[in-house]
């Protein structure tokens, strides 16, 4: 059904900012409007959601359905956080290009992926913003580290981050009263420590993680009792339902819509955005609301598409388009693992592996002088991060460890008691280069439920990608030869066939990056989109390159960062 035969509810109500999406941009974006005393209208795709009421805490897995095993519309299990949503989500397909590899994780829920993540918040180092100039290779952002180290440092404080200074090249570290104390490493997490040391002077560190280990206001310290992708009840880890929405709307200058699906953005004839135009997903009714300024941060694809449906005569191609930069250059990150048996593991004594639901330690990348000697194949750096330890096992761990016992009975008991806990994952996670023929555009022929037109996807690694997870293999390989392990993974398969598929990581980044020029980007560095001055951007979208650190904790920085230029703009009346 084309858009002019639905009807359209025009809202009277004019807000100061209309915020798209409630997760990390969104929500930050949010919290720092509100506070400023701005108005501000958010808008929701996913349902309403309540960490407080709906996180099972401390249910077992038995307690699960199906024992928390996956299901076509819990494509995590039954207790993930991501209550509405996944892999696909049903009546608003997306479509892939022939030969390309590519998934796209969509959460449907008030706080997005922020109620779902690895919370691992790594700031984005010096090397980082200026790619291009270092090596050649990817691009420059249009600022640097110490622009954005302001506003690492608010965030941090703000959602609680543990972690320690350490004095790693490229990976800064931040001020002395920012950071939580890490708890202490796990059994083999001080092995790798040693033994990447011994063998290999790779350095393993406290992770820096966005999960308190001392409480604040109105948030508890963790308590080791629960899995954090499962939502917190006590505040203890980063979402934006508990730590940016509740004070924001506090303030009374906050009104959430969920079930909104913003599909454009409604531009006036002064060439400025007016508000948004969104389906509302329960009465399939499509309603416009008004303000001075509009936000975007639907996430890195629905960004893009929402921009490249908003079409009119100025903007032809969609808005912020015309350079033709929107969709391009999406990136996610290049991830390869190893898993392997350690005999130095092995029997070792029953003892509580407490501690966060993931990691407590990871390395960051060691080799810099290789790079710039050339003895590296790849111009950029990568990190590990390790899963291993004690945990409450799952059948499949159990059915791993009977498959490397080979015994039946009382003898099978012995070997599983003394296999447990010896198994480790080491994996890699790299930077992707933007290439030609990875980028997102509208599907010509497909729509969804809403008649909207649907992303189709095409995606590719360069040989840049494949040399660097080449280099993750032979590393993780060789780390784990030094410890006399047995790799059970499949270190023959062309790598091409064992770096993760597009956005299997859940790292998307770029497709609308900020720049320099108007010719070869699609927003200032200030994350306002060239072509229309009341349009920001607030989520990884304004990527300029996707390093191997993970994107959240930037996410938010430059919401924060977008959002202080957006309210200066407004104090000076240029809006």
């Amino acid at each position: 059904m084309t858009e002019t035969a639905w009807p359209i509810v025009d809202e009277r109500e004019r807000y100061d900012v209309i915020v798209v999406g409630s997760g990390a941009g969104g929500g930050m974006a949010t919290y720092a409007l509100a506070e400023a005393g701005a108005r501000v209208l958010v808008l929701e795709t996913g349902r309403d959601y309540d960490p407080y009421e709906e996180t099972p805490m401390l249910d077992s897995f038995e307690a699960a359905p199906l024992h928390n095993s996956p299901t076509p519309d819990k494509q995590q299990g039954f207790y993930d956080a991501t209550v509405n949503g996944g892999w696909e989500v049903p009546g608003e397909p997306y479509t892939v290009a022939d030969g390309s590899r590519f998934k796209w994780w969509r959460a449907r829920m008030l706080g997005g992926r922020t109620n779902h993540w690895g919370r691992l918040s790594l700031r984005f180092g010096p090397y980082d913003f200026e790619g291009y100039t270092r090596d050649g290779i990817g691009a420059d952002w249009p600022l640097s580290y110490n622009d954005v180290a302001p506003y690492y440092d608010r965030v941090e404080r703000l959602i609680g981050v543990f972690g320690a200074a350490e004095g790693i090249e490229n990976s800064p570290d931040s001020p002395a009263d920012v950071l939580q104390p890490p708890p202490k490493m796990r059994a083999y997490e001080r092995w790798l420590q040693m033994s990447l040391k011994k063998s290999s002077d790779v350095d393993v560190v406290p992770a820096h993680m966005a999960i308190l280990t001392k409480p604040l206001p109105g948030r508890a310290a963790c308590f080791y009792a629960s899995d954090c992708q499962r939502g917190c009840n006590i505040g203890a880890n980063f979402q934006s339902t508990t730590v940016f929405l509740p004070p924001a709307v506090a303030t009374g200058n906050v009104t959430i819509q969920t079930n909104a699906h913003v599909y454009k953005v409604a531009m006036g004839r002064d060439g400025k955005a007016e508000g948004v135009m969104y389906v509302d997903r329960k009465t399939g009714r499509r309603r416009r609301v008004r303000g001075r300024a509009v936000m975007l941060a639907a996430s890195t694809c629905e960004t893009a598409r929402i921009l490249l449906t908003t079409k009119t005569a100025t903007h032809r191609d969609g808005l912020g388009n015309n350079s033709g930069h929107v969709g391009r250059h999406l990136t996610d990150t290049v991830n390869v693992g190893l898993s392997a048996q350690v005999p130095s593991l092995e029997d070792i004594a029953p003892y509580n592996d407490e501690g966060v639901s993931l990691y407590h330690a990871y390395a960051p990348y060691w080799d810099y002088d290789g790079i710039r000697s050339g003895r590296r194949s790849f111009s950029k750096g990568y990190h590990l991060e390790f899963w291993g330890g004690r945990f409450h096992p799952f059948v499949s761990d159990i059915r791993e460890l009977a498959s490397m016992s080979g015994q039946r009975g009382s003898n099978l008991r012995r070997d599983v008691r003394r296999l447990f806990g010896s198994v480790v994952y080491i994996s890699g996670r790299g930077e992707m280069i933007p290439n030609d023929g990875t980028y997102c555009e509208l599907d010509p022929d497909v729509r969804d439920q809403f008649g909207l037109p649907v992303l189709r996807f095409h995606w590719r690694h360069d040989d840049h990608d494949l040399a660097t997870a080449t280099d993750i293999r032979n590393s993780v390989q060789s780390f784990f030869d030094g410890m006399n392990a047995k790799i059970l993974s499949d270190t023959s398969a062309p790598i091409e066939d064992t770096v993760r598929a597009g956005g299997t990581v859940v790292h998307e980044a770029g497709s609308c990056r900020m720049g320099a020029s108007s010719d070869t980007s699609v927003c200032d560095s200030s994350s306002r989109l060239w072509d229309c001055e009341n349009v920001y951007l607030a989520d990884a979208s304004v990527f300029a390159s996707n390093p191997d650190k993970n994107p959240t904790l930037t996410i938010m920085a430059l919401a924060w960062r977008a959002t202080d230029h957006l309210l200066d703009r407004m104090r000076k009346r240029e809006l």
